[in-house]
């Protein structure tokens, strides 16, 4: 009786087996699949190394390449350090700090989490993209409430827009901006991002930036890294995994990031365009982004196929650009991590 002992105290005491390592030959053929659907940058990082890298269609590692919807995990990252700076609190009522809202039955229910998984039932507004628009915050927080907070996903600029207005009054007349790059932007050497500004000076979280493969990688190597990046804390990693938790009417989306945790016996789906149904005829529950890629992959993703595949238990980071074609993360995915049959 004393050796299944002694082995379960071994197995106990011995060291957690390494990731599995991605083999570059593997990556090169995903490459080649991506550059044959207008792709324009792979990059493959594991372990902190960069394992593989590839560009073609113009793309080059020194070209800035617009991230699209990418950008909105940046400012997801935001919310999550000033919650942890307790500037607020993820559940806190947006009303709270947004007191307009305070007599609207639906609105005066709205929670800043509900706003990062937009599921507050405020309409999608992309209309608020448009460069003309003076002040995007005084619009978006009169936007209409199309449904209950918690019932639907509604895909749009209009709920990070709101968040930026309620950032905006808690810093007390400190920048938006300036509290990104304090916080994020700067933490992660990234400098000169294009924000959208309106008039009044608000950026446009919902999209905007460019960046290279290797700069986009960086926020990859953060949630790799539990909240740390190039051995600095920018938020801690109970606070960061409140970004990978999905909500009843979408599991596959968390606070401003793409998640997996439907696989391996989820319906693979094509987001961008289930993102082009008409939010009341797009059904969420079931979803996931590959069945052959592992549960704990979060994807933070941008229009025509810009992906930044991130992947803890393979301690990998994912990036593919591109300028749209008839692409499939799914197939991707498979080639990268060789699970093509």
């Amino acid at each position: 009786m004393r050796y299944p002992i002694c082995l379960a105290l071994a197995l106990a005491l011995s060291p957690a087996p390494l990731p599995a390592e991605i083999n570059p030959a593997n990556c090169a053929g995903a490459a080649k699949y991506s550059e044959s659907r207008r792709g324009t940058a792979v990059l493959v990082m594991q372990n902190g190394r960069t394992i593989f890298e590839h560009y073609a269609n113009g793309g080059s590692a020194t070209r800035r390449w617009p991230i699209f919807s990418g950008t909105k995990s940046f400012w997801g990252i935001t919310a999550l350090a000033a919650a942890q700076e307790g500037l607020f609190r993820l559940d806190d009522p947006v009303s709270d700090t947004i007191t307009e809202w305070k007599r609207d039955p639906r609105k005066s229910q709205i929670t800043i989490r509900q706003l990062l998984r937009q599921t507050d039932g405020i309409e999608g507004a992309s209309h608020l993209q448009r460069p003309s628009i003076r002040d995007r915050n005084a619009m978006a927080i009169v936007l209409p409430s199309v449904a209950e907070p918690g019932s639907a996903f509604i895909y749009g600029p209009s709920h990070l827009q709101i968040f930026s207005e309620l950032l905006r009054r808690k810093l007390r007349g400190r920048s938006v901006i300036s509290y990104f790059e304090a916080h994020v932007s700067h933490r992660l050497g990234l400098h000169d991002l294009k924000y959208k500004k309106d008039a009044r000076g608000n950026p446009l979280p919902a999209t905007g930036f460019e960046l290279t493969a290797r700069e986009w990688a960086r926020l990859g190597e953060l949630v790799v890294g539990d909240g740390n990046y190039d051995r600095r804390q920018i938020v801690s990693s109970p606070v960061l995994r409140e970004a990978f938790v999905g909500s009843q009417i979408n599991p596959a989306y968390g606070l401003t990031f793409w998640l997996n945790q439907q696989a391996p016996n989820g319906r693979e789906a094509d987001l961008e365009r289930m993102l082009d149904l008409p939010w009341q005829n797009a059904h969420w529950p079931g979803v996931c982004i590959c069945k052959d890629a592992p549960a704990d992959m979060v994807v933070a993703l941008g229009s025509h196929y810009q992906r930044l595949f991130i992947v803890p238990s393979l301690k990998a980071v994912i990036v593919r650009q591109g300028s749209g074609g008839n692409f499939s993360d799914a197939q991707f995915l498979r080639l990268v991590l060789g699970r093509v049959e």
